[in-house]
């Protein structure tokens, strides 16, 4: 039974048994905790702590899911993927145990021609909690499983919750034998590679509070209403039914496995190690498929990162099996095919998946050209030097200046019997994202206050009444004002704080739009809105800064977002909007807003693209976008459902999470048609203007756009016009002639560089026969001393120059300094074949300042006062070797 076959009776089974069927949400997740949806369960989340009401008693899904924390098990293991997809079947107070163990155990055992999976009861283990007498019984009842096949396990094991508090309960797993080819008897206690977990049973049916670790927290009591959340990992029943040894062998990855081997020339079933690279290579490249389908694009922090290890890992699996050419082109194509039946949006965006996934393997490549010659001459110096471990800091310089992460080196240097210091490296790395990070988090609101305090007050007063869509001001209550650390009682002048209020009519910084600025203002307190965030699911916080007064918890007040704020807000925010319908109509469907920002007077956006815009294809983006303003687009909000809405083919940014119900705005109709909770203008041409500031590349494969809107879009023209005005009053020439007259100072300014370059070389040739002439001898060394004018470049080449009219049969250096404190040694050959050095004469000169090669080294930081004694300094150190 195809993958795509178990999945479709999966959602018909529980459809026609009253479940809405929900579609899968986008992998990237907007869930603080998490960079991508871990489990089936994750969409669900509010609807089960009750922070949002569900739109459906009972819900089916098949979910896309990426786990990353087992990664290094991928390929060892049957069990370990990093792309996986868990079936599931939701009740939100309707159903409980009984009906859940049915339906599982129904559509596990009912024949294929009726509908289900014909799995045999008789091989069938379930695990239930040792404390859960009543789900024991219901399985002998409903299943007829023996008590020998219904096994107790403790918490860790069958006890689940979502690791904060909230609800959580007990849990059922189902297990399936599958011979004793895969193991020894005794059931899943025993062993779960034979005894392979297909589906698990939550009966969420307690409220648990404070604790850490999956164990020891204290269980607060019975939920008022229960609720159920199973999963069946579907790779897992394809692996059952399919008859496949492992999940890398089923439909949807085994022929992306058999075209690696077939590229790499090694037989699957050979080599243990070769085999784990196969597995890698089918598990990564279609892990990779999906998270670029969905939006993700390889950088080098949090959600691009992750992508971006996983695709360097499938190119270095392959490598390693002996295939060196580009290989995504022959493989992800392959994926593409394996997974179209399923997830038809894959093959409709492959364009732009491939563009994305090759040009990140080329980058990689030549990362690999670059970095593996440093590294390999780190690694030899490590062994020279008789040491076992690379220094955290040779690690860091790889991954800062050659794009080397430190898996890589780490698996690198292994090969060669070298460790890391991981630690050395992990310092230095957060060391750089604190300095990066600083500033941004001090501004967050909500960022430093304490979560279960923002998630008591959610439980408390239930989600803000957010009315940013329809007001600038409303009358509002404090309900709570939180310090870094825990609430206070009070906030006085000057502090600034979190404050959470019943409503708010500020704008939540999401979908690239930064958040509203404004005031607070009540009886006793006036404060300044600093940022606007949503820390947890329904929750709006203010961080605001008291200027007068002070502000308490229960106090009313006036809040009110600046309106010209606002205005240039929604300028900026349609304007991103319509510059990416300008972008895709120039250059087609596959550049595809892959990440954005917008606030009043700017904004960014990012876009999956090889290669720069030239100027005329800049400029022919720039005047689609302002001839839609000067057409005056209607700019409409639709609400529908979500499968209407991909009808339409509305764009959605993989961020956000939709629910039953989209936001759509369009902007002239279907030429600008997307998901947005962002505000905006009425009509395109109150956005003004769009004016490209900039293009350039973010990373490999993705550019970025920046503009100026509105007032600031007009002021940055102005600028423009001015600047121009000025240069062309400079060279007395008129505006038109600017570019001929400016290209011919450029060529004059080059000739007068290259004869000033040349007169340089010549008294460089004349001084350097000078000085070579007046060497003197330092124990069989003919040594010239001297300072250079200018900086190193000048110094290096009278130095190399000097050396070079020394006598080749007699050992010489010539050391050469400059007004800046920096000094230069070159050898000639002679003084090498003596066993001279330049970086230990240079090092001893200069106290362990300094280094190079044997032949050219050089050191700084002497006061210039002392650099005349130093260089004297040479010829005695000669004679002392």
């Amino acid at each position: 039974m195809r993958t795509a076959d178990i999945r479709s009776r999966f959602l018909d089974h529980f459809a026609a048994r009253g479940h809405t069927v929900v579609p899968s949400a986008p992998l990237p997740t907007p869930d603080p905790t998490l960079l991508f949806v871990n489990a089936g369960v994750v969409p669900f989340k509010p609807y089960l702590t009750g922070a949002t009401a569900p739109p459906w008693p009972r819900a089916t899904s098949v979910q896309k899911c990426v786990r990353t924390r087992d990664i290094e098990e991928v390929g060892r293991t049957t069990r370990h993927g990093s792309f996986f997809q868990m079936n599931g079947n939701f009740s939100f107070g309707d159903y409980f145990k009984e009906e859940a163990i049915g339906y599982a155990w129904e559509l596990s055992t009912t024949a294929p021609a009726d509908g289900g999976f014909g799995l045999d009861p008789d091989r069938i283990w379930v695990t239930v909690h040792h404390s859960d007498a009543e789900a024991r019984v219901l399985w002998r009842r409903i299943a007829g499983l023996p008590d020998e096949r219904i096994v107790a396990r403790g918490d860790a094991d069958n006890f689940w919750s979502m690791g904060v508090p909230g609800p959580c309960g007990p849990c059922s797993e189902l297990f399936y034998d599958r011979g004793p080819a895969f193991g020894p008897e005794g059931g899943p206690a025993v062993d779960e590679d034979r005894f392979l977990e297909f589906w698990n049973l939550v009966f969420m049916q307690y409220e648990r509070g404070e604790g850490g670790g999956r164990t020891g927290y204290p269980i607060l009591g019975e939920l008022p209403r229960r609720n159920i959340d199973t999963g069946m990992g579907l790779e897992r029943m394809a692996t059952l039914l399919q008859g496949a040894d492992n999940l890398y062998e089923i439909d949807e990855t085994r022929p992306v496995l058999d075209r690696a081997a077939e590229l790499t020339g090694v037989r699957y079933g050979a080599a243990y190690e070769d085999d784990v690279r196969l597995r890698v290579v089918a598990d990564h490249v279609r892990t990779a498929l999906m998270l670029l389908a969905d939006g993700t694009t390889p950088g080098n922090e949090g959600r691009g990162y992750v992508l971006r290890r996983i695709l360097r890992r499938a190119v270095r699996s392959v490598r390693r099996l002996g295939h060196h050419d580009p290989a995504l082109p022959e493989l992800l194509p392959v994926a593409r095919d394996c997974m179209a039946a399923g997830h038809p949006d894959v093959a409709a965006s492959f364009a732009r998946i491939a563009d994305q996934a090759y040009g990140e393997e080329e980058a990689f490549r030549a990362t690999l050209k670059q970095g593996t010659t440093v590294l390999d001459t780190a690694i030899a110096e490590v062994k020279r030097q008789g040491r076992r471990a690379l220094p955290g800091e040779r690690a860091f310089l790889l991954h800062d200046t050659y794009g080397f992460p430190l898996d890589l080196t780490l698996e690198m240097a292994a090969e060669q019997g070298v460790e890391v210091d991981r630690e050395g490296f992990t310092a230095l790395m957060a060391e750089q994202r604190e300095r990066a990070r600083a500033d941004a988090r001090a501004r967050k609101a909500g960022a430093g206050a304490d979560t279960s305090s923002l998630r008591g007050v959610l439980a408390a007063h239930g989600p803000t009444d957010w009315l940013a869509w329809k007001a600038l001001t409303t009358e509002s209550r404090v309900l709570a004002v939180l310090g870094a650390q825990e609430p206070v009682p009070v906030a006085r002048t000057g502090e600034i704080v979190t404050v959470v209020l019943d409503r708010t009519p500020f704008y939540a910084e999401s979908g690239g739009q930064d958040s509203d600025a404004g005031t607070l203002s009540g009886a006793s307190v006036e404060a300044e809105v600093l940022d606007v965030q949503r820390p947890l699911p329904g929750l709006v916080v203010h961080q605001v800064r008291v200027t007068a007064g002070e502000l308490a918890t229960g106090d009313a007040v006036h809040a009110a977002v600046d309106a010209e704020w606002r205005l240039g807000a929604r300028q900026a925010h349609s304007g991103t909007h319509v510059l990416h319908a300008a972008l895709r109509e120039v250059l087609g469907p596959t550049a595809l807003q892959s990440g954005s920002y917008n606030r009043p007077g700017y904004l960014r956006l990012d876009f999956p693209w090889r290669g720069a815009l030239s100027p005329a294809v800049r400029g022919e983006v720039e005047e689609v976008a302002n001839r839609a303003l000067r057409r005056d687009l209607p700019v409409e909000v639709k609400w529908m459902s979500l499968p209407r809405a991909k009808e339409l083919g509305a764009l959605a940014l993989f961020d956000e999470v939709y629910g039953d119900s989209v936001r759509v705005v369009e902007i002239g109709g279907a030429w600008s048609r997307e998901l947005c909770g962002g505000t905006h203008v009425t009509h395109a041409s109150q956005v003004g203007t769009v004016a490209v500031t900039s293009e350039g590349s973010v990373g490999a494969g993705m550019r970025r756009l920046e503009a100026a809107v509105g007032l600031e879009g007009f002021a940055y023209l102005a600028r423009e016009r001015d600047l121009v005005a000025g240069i062309a009053e400079q060279l007395s020439a008129p505006r038109a002639e600017l570019p001929d007259r400016i290209a011919g100072l450029l060529v004059r300014l080059k000739a007068a560089d290259r004869e000033n370059a040349r007169l340089r070389r010549q008294a460089v040739v004349q001084r350097a026969a000078e000085l070579s002439a007046g060497a003197v001898d330092a124990a069989g060394v003919r040594v010239v001393t001297a300072t250079a004018e200018g900086g190193t470049d000048e110094a290096r080449a009278l130095a190399t120059a000097v050396r070079d009219r020394l006598p080749a049969a007699v050992p010489g250096v010539a050391g050469v300094g400059t007004a800046a404190g920096v000094v230069v040694l070159a050898l000639n050959k002679a003084a090498r074949e003596a066993g001279l050095d330049a970086s230990v004469l240079v090092k001893r000169l200069l106290s362990g300042r300094g280094g190079g090669s044997g032949e050219l080294a050089q050191g700084g930081g002497l006061p210039a006062g002392r650099l005349a004694g130093t260089l004297a300094e040479l010829p005695r150190l000669l004679g002392d070797r």
